[in-house]
């Protein structure tokens, strides 16, 4: 009885902080890139924004400050990492 009851109480305080892990930067760049895409278009990328979401597979966290300051300066709200 003494294992289930701690392993239910262990289980509830490491669920919550598994469930509210981000995602990692590779991910986070290509949903910026995506949310990019969606809002702005990607016929109107200019300046660094194309080689930012190129780069979202080889250096994500060069390209993430790239692309979420081209999502606020079209007003866009970033998503989040979680």
């Amino acid at each position: 009885m003494r294992i289930w009851t701690a392993m239910i109480i262990g289980a509830s305080i490491v669920l919550p902080c598994v469930a509210h892990a981000e995602m990692s930067d590779t991910d986070y760049c290509n949903t910026l890139s995506t949310v990019y895409r969606n809002v702005v278009g990607s016929n109107r990328a200019s300046g660094d924004v194309p080689e930012a979401i190129a780069g979202c597979a080889t250096n994500p966290a060069a390209s993430i400050p790239t692309i979420e300051k081209a999502l606020k300066d079209n007003k866009v709200t970033l998503p989040s990492r979680n």
